[in-house]
This record gives structure tokens, C-alpha cells and sequence, in this order.
């Protein structure tokens, strides 16, 4: 299975500031190994591309470095030109897994689910929204037919849910924390709120639930899975209580009845804080490998 890497580009960031910037390298150097893995680094998506998903003037303000306080606050990042030029690359990535998904059923981005980004804003860490510009990629080339975007990070895709909200052609699922970001949100066509500490039984079934929704009567011809690593019991930002074991079922789930249903995936691997950072690493490269084993490539 085709897996695209960005996490030769960093960026600069204050001591001790909560972004795991760390966390992509080491699910790089987890898969290096795997054979059903193949790493690959895409090119950068233009900026052209962002204005796919993205107002002009938030484009602009991006790539210049013309953001004011109030927006880089809702960032939570301080720009420098690494930070935009990283945004291009993440961004490409996964452009070029969804393609790869098209093709071989399944693929995935080491990183990406940037479902914060709004269409005028940047919000939680996430620039620009990698998603709806893959999408429109894949639409300009010729993708017709239903999507669905399955959301299992612990915050809610308030960015998804916009820039989807006029589109009837695109279903925007979302299981995230009650009590957690955003706390302003917007709604998707299916919000699960889950209480704090619910682990993992409570959890799969909601899980299930959704699937049986999201899944009933719907045709899709395109899914991502936003697999956020942030549910785990150890994540500091997370406040429910799944295992590593129970995270490996969502993602066996999820794929399953996705793949069941003849749905080529792309997935990304979204948010995680754990403490420690390797524990998310392990979790998400999980992830990919629970892919990779259902991917007939």
C-alpha cells in the first residue's frame, strides 16, 4: 500500500509549544520496515490549489505572512515561510493518497485531516484543509459520485462540515468529544458526541451506529477516513479513554465496512498528543498497517 510522507518539512516552534511536530518522523521510521508499506513523498500541492477549498485573501495572508494576532491566535502556530511551505506539502500528500486510493482501493497520508481549516481561516493547528482540497483535485479529474468523509479524530471537523455544508454530494460523519474543540462548531451531517472517558465499548458501538448510518442505502464512490489518534486513554487533549487496542478495532471497523461496501479509502492520520509522543506514533502507524493489510495492492 502507497503511504505519502511529509516530515522532512518542519517548522520552527516555541519550547515546550503542544503540536507534535516529532510525531511524524517517528511513524515514518515505524513503517520504514514494513513490506506491505511503500513511503513515498508527493510533490506540493500550488497555491493555486488552495484556492480550490479556500478564500483568496486567507490564501494570501498565508502564504505572505499577513496573518494578526486574533488569526494566529486561532492558529495556534506562528507563521514563519516553513509553516506555509510545509501546509503545500502535507497538502500534497494528500492529494496524491487519494489518487493512490482510487487506484488500489486503499492508501493513506502520514499526517493530513486538517478539518479545522475553514473556507476564510486557519483554526487548531490546521492551515489549510488538505480534504476538501483533495476532493477538488479529484473532482477537476474526473471523480463523480458520493463521498464520504468518516471522522474519528477526538475533535469535531468543524472545518469539514463547512466547506461541505451546500454539497449534497459529499457526507460529513463525525464522532469527537462532547466537552472538547471546537466550541464554537458547525454542523456535519452526522455529530456523535461522546461523553469525557468514554472507552472503548461504548465507543465501538457508537462507532457502529454510525457506520449503519452513514452506510444505509448510500452509494459511495470515494471515502476518507480523518483516523485521529487523539481518542486514546493517554492523549492530553483527548479526555475519552480508548486503548491501543480498542483504537486498532475502530480502525478495523471502519475500514472493514468501508471496504465491504466496495468504497475505495484514503485515510489520514489527523490529530494526537499523547503523552508519551510515541505512543501516538505507534498508534497511528497501527493504523496504516491495519490498511495495508486489507489493501490488495
Amino acid at each position: 500500500m502507497r503511504a505519502y510522507a511529509h516530515d522532512r518539512f518542519g517548522f520552527p516552534l516555541p519550547e515546550h509549544h503542544r503540536f507534535p511536530l516529532a510525531k511524524y518522523r517517528l511513524v515514518r521510521a515505524a513503517l520504514a520496515d514494513d513490506p506491505d508499506v511503500a513511503i513515498l513523498e508527493a510533490a506540493p500541492i500550488g497555491w493555486d490549489d488552495a484556492l480550490l477549498a479556500h478564500h483568496p485573501e486567507w490564501v494570501r495572508r498565508v502564504r505572505y505572512g499577513l496573518l494578526d494576532r486574533r488569526e494566529t491566535a486561532a492558529l495556534g502556530l506562528p507563521w514563519s515561510p516553513a509553516l506555509a511551505t510545509r501546509a503545500l506539502h502535507a497538502t500534497g500528500s494528500t492529494v496524491a493518497a487519494a489518487r493512490a486510493a482510487l487506484e488500489d482501493g486503499l492508501a493513506a497520508a502520514l499526517g493530513g485531516g486538517t478539518h479545522h481549516a475553514r473556507h476564510a481561516s486557519g483554526r487548531g493547528y490546521c492551515v489549510l484543509n488538505d480534504v476538501a482540497i483533495a476532493l477538488a483535485r479529484l473532482r477537476g479529474e474526473g471523480l463523480s459520485g458520493d463521498v464520504l468523509i468518516l471522522d474519528l479524530d477526538v475533535h469535531q471537523g468543524d472545518g469539514n462540515a463547512e466547506l461541505f455544508a451546500g454539497d449534497p454530494t459529499v457526507t460529513v460523519v463525525s464522532l469527537h468529544g462532547a466537552r472538547n474543540y471546537p466550541f464554537e462548531r458547525i454542523p456535519s451531517d452526522l455529530d456523535v458526541d461522546l461523553a469525557d472517558g468514554t472507552g472503548d465499548a461504548a465507543y465501538l458501538e457508537a462507532l457502529d451506529g454510525a457506520l449503519a448510518w452513514a452506510l444505509d442505502g448510500r452509494r459511495y464512490a470515494f471515502a476518507v477516513l480523518v483516523a485521529g489518534a487523539d481518542p486514546w486513554e493517554h492523549d492530553a487533549l483527548g479526555r475519552l479513554a480508548l486503548t491501543e487496542d480498542g483504537l486498532a478495532e475502530r480502525d478495523r471497523r471502519a475500514l472493514g465496512a468501508l471496504r465491504a461496501a466496495g468504497v475505495p479509502v484514503c485515510v489520514t492520520l489527523a490529530g494526537g498528543y499523547g503523552r508519551p509522543i510515541e505512543g501516538t506514533a505507534r498508534i497511528h502507524a497501527r493504523t496504516v498497517r491495519i490498511a495495508a493489510n486489507m489493501c490488495a495492492c
